[in-house]
């Protein structure tokens, strides 16, 4: 069974592109992990909300990635300095 997450994130108006690069450089990290599967980053037409993704093999291989992500900054849990709104992160498995 595979283990994953959507996350809505809010980052301010000026802090977007910052916020964008910010998810692909963790994004490009979580990529070299055991059990990775797939990650994207996608923005929302209004520019309102940033949308990350991510698979993985088990919900081990995800926290040993989350940690990796921890260490560069980003948690699924909280409020970056870029952010207006707390994010809101969803965790899925597969059936």
């Amino acid at each position: 069974m595979s283990f994953g997450f959507v996350a809505f994130h809010y980052p301010a108006p000026e802090h977007l592109e910052e916020f964008v690069r910010n998810c692909h450089e963790v994004a490009d990290a979580t990529r070299r992990q055991p059990g990775f599967l797939s990650v994207g980053v996608w923005v929302t037409p209004d520019g309102e909300a940033v949308v990350t993704t991510g698979a993985f093999e088990s919900e081990e291989a995800f926290s040993a990635a989350a940690e990796v992500g921890r260490e560069m900054g980003a948690t699924p849990e909280g409020l970056s300095d870029l952010e207006v709104r707390p994010r809101e992160v969803h965790f899925l498995v597969s059936r």
